[in-house]
């Protein structure tokens, strides 16, 4: 019974511990060039999440505009965006997290949506188009879900 509660009382406070490393929307730090050096949560990505949230079309979406040959399982690519094979050789970490989390921090004028932001655009999607978003509207992603698909991305590299 005490190492249940032992265990319970450690799971809570590593919870609390990466809830409390979290940086909201509003507190994310891009440099002039529009890359965010520090994780959003401290703790790393995970590559097999990323790729499962950038191939969900209720998520990331990002097939919706993006092409990958490591995506091939996946149906209806676009064709709007920079295909993503080689991703993680163009741009590192930082950069990727800064595009992720606000592009059109780094692609002025991008068609690419900000996934960890929560006010100052117009949202995407059928119930917000043309309208601002309402301030309590969370972000696309969560913190944890950049650094998965960062994490993801950075897999894809140049052969």
């Amino acid at each position: 019974m005490k190492q249940a509660v032992a265990g319970a009382i450690a799971l809570m406070a590593s919870t609390f511990a990466v809830h409390a490393a979290e940086k909201a929307p509003g507190e994310v730090e891009f440099d002039e060039y529009g890359a965010v050096a520090e994780s959003l949560t401290g703790v790393p990505g995970d590559p097999e999440r990323g790729r499962e949230i950038v191939a969900d079309r209720g998520l990331g979406n990002c097939v919706a505009c993006h092409a990958a040959e490591a995506l091939a399982d996946v149906q209806w690519h676009g064709e709007i965006g920079p295909v993503l094979d080689g991703a993680g050789s163009r741009w590192g970490e930082p950069e990727l997290r800064g595009i992720v989390a606000n592009a059109k921090m780094m692609f002025d004028g991008t068609m690419m949506p900000a996934f960890y932001k929560t006010d100052g655009f117009i949202r995407p999607g059928d119930a917000y188009t043309g309208e601002p978003a309402p301030d309590d509207l969370p972000p696309i992603l969560n913190a944890q879900q950049v650094e998965d698909v960062v994490a993801y991305l950075l897999t894809l590299k140049e052969s």
